[in-house]
């Protein structure tokens, strides 16, 4: 039982999409927390521990070629995936394919959240799919580049095609039986292109969160949680933003004047590399900017260790302290999110952070920092960076510093990474990807929205952005606290399903699907 529930403590979704320096390493774990409190949650899961466990969901494994574009190629190596039929009326029932992003997929993907919560209206099967190279579909001979060629998004979407047919047979799936692919974050991109790439396989899609747009210098992130940390919607104010940017000031501050000062702040600020050096004060900055950023990313979700209201509170000196100040209300910010996390260190060094990244080891219950830094090396970018002058932390660290660490780990240069995100743009597209029948799904405050598609493309390709929404807000489970916009957004998804599987109920009359 314990290995069991092991399982379903697994993260599910995205953790945080940056490159694997001090913040991503943070939001990644911000990220894994939550999810492992979503699932960890009996009530959402409707889940038993007794006799009713063989109502649980199974799980199975496809054999997948290592390299789908050489057929004279036959390594494989085996993907996990989930599957409820608990609500399956079968025959011409449609079939919800939930993706795996760049971490593990638990059980809970098939049994929580959408699409599962939406499978009882339409009788539909629900199967998760984890990514090639994440949790345990990871191929035989580990993580060294020879075999990281083999990890791309184009590979995913192979896997994607190869299950689709699979998964039809192994299940007798009718061949009228629509199947839509719902995936959150980089998962919802999948989801997105494989409609776009696919259509006559995916009937259509329900991306959530999804950024389809790669880009070199993500900027914009923060741009993002500057406005949020204004909002007075979810707990903002013009004091905070203000008091963010005295916080960071201070820290900078403090590192400038060096040795007793400089000590004391590592103490302080749980930093366990020597604050001496640029590239270790880089770290820490980041770890910092990534804890703020984490708060409006995944502001008023489940598991959160803090939301945009309690932050602001803490660094404005909520709690009637008359000596607070906003270095120690980020003191204390600190303080809850590794205790939340149950890590000792905010930040390391930046050698032990590259040597980590260099470990070919699998990390069989981790989130995959080796690999997803690779794709955003080798696709996507997505490097956070605070050189606008309306970004309210330090300009550390800059882009070069965290393409270095593509350079360092996998020896790719600046100039390849940046062909690479350009060529990622040109494949799919960037935010006018082109595909009918995929509903992009997004939260204002998250700050991925801005590379996502917000706006409709036309008649089926259609956009939903919910107010005050967070990262994937719309995929978790309903709680009695959500906000009236978010219900709303739960009932655009429900109405744009119940549109499509009236077209394929069409389609399947007139004998087309």
């Amino acid at each position: 039982m314990t290995a069991w529930l092991a399982q379903w403590l697994g993260p599910l979704l995205l953790v945080s999409l940056w490159g694997l320096s001090a913040p991503a390493s943070l939001l990644r774990r911000l990220g894994e927390h939550i999810q492992q409190f979503q699932e960890s949650s009996a009530q959402g899961l409707g889940l038993s521990l007794g006799p009713g466990a063989a109502a649980l969901p199974k799980v199975g494994w496809l054999e997948q070629l290592l390299d789908p574009f050489n057929m004279s190629d036959r390594r494989s190596f085996l993907q996990r995936y989930w599957v409820n039929d608990q609500h399956w009326v079968g025959e011409d029932g449609p079939i919800f394919l939930h993706l795996g992003g760049e971490g593990s997929l638990g059980p809970g993907s098939v049994m929580r959240g959408h699409p599962a919560a939406l499978a009882p209206a339409w009788g539909a099967l629900v199967i998760s799919l984890e990514h090639r190279f994440y949790g345990l579909s990871i191929p035989a001979g580990g993580l060294e580049m020879a075999q990281l060629r083999f990890l791309s998004s184009r590979h995913a979407l192979a896997d994607v095609v190869s299950a689709r047919l699979a998964l039809s047979r192994l299940f007798n799936v009718s061949s009228s039986s629509p199947w839509i692919c719902f995936g959150g974050s980089y998962a919802g991109s999948l989801a997105a292109w494989a409609r776009l790439k696919f259509p006559h396989l995916i009937f259509a899609s329900v991306a959530s969160s999804a950024p389809v747009r790669a880009v070199l210098d993500f900027s914009e992130y923060n741009d993002v949680v500057s406005r949020s940390l204004m909002s007075t919607a979810i707990g903002g104010s013009l004091e905070c933003r203000a008091a963010v940017s005295a916080a960071f000031a201070e820290v900078e501050r403090r590192l400038r004047l060096g040795g007793a000062a400089q000590a004391a702040l590592r103490t302080e600020l749980s930093a366990c590399g020597i604050l001496g050096s640029a590239e270790n004060q880089a770290e820490l900055l980041g770890a910092l900017q990534a804890l703020v950023g984490g708060a409006v990313q995944y502001d008023g979700q489940a598991g959160a260790p803090l939301s945009v209201r309690q932050l602001c509170g803490l660094l404005r000196g909520g709690g009637n302290r008359t000596h607070s100040t906003p270095y120690c209300g980020l003191r204390r910010a600190v303080q809850i999110v590794l205790h939340s996390l149950g890590q000792k260190c905010l930040s390391f060094s930046r050698a032990e952070t590259v040597a980590q990244l260099r470990s070919t080891e699998p990390q069989l219950s981790g989130v995959g920092d080796r690999q997803w830094l690779y794709q955003t090396c080798t696709e996507f970018g997505f490097y956070v960076t605070c050189e606008n002058p309306r970004c309210p932390f330090s300009q550390l660290p800059a882009l070069p510093s965290q393409l270095d660490l593509c350079e360092k780990v996998f020896g790719l240069s600046a100039l390849s990474v940046a062909q690479a995100v350009a060529q990622t743009n040109s494949y799919y597209g960037g935010q006018t990807p082109g595909a009918s029948q995929v509903l992009f799904v997004n939260g204002d405050t998250d700050p991925w929205h801005v590379l996502s598609v917000t706006q409709a493309l036309g008649s089926s390709e259609s956009a939903l952005l919910i107010r005050t929404g967070s990262h994937c807000l719309d995929m978790a489970p309903e709680r009695p606290s959500d906000s009236p916009s978010l219900r709303l957004g739960r009932q655009n998804i429900f109405q744009q399903l119940q549109t499509w599987l009236k077209l394929a109920k069409g389609s399947q009359v007139k004998g087309e699907v």
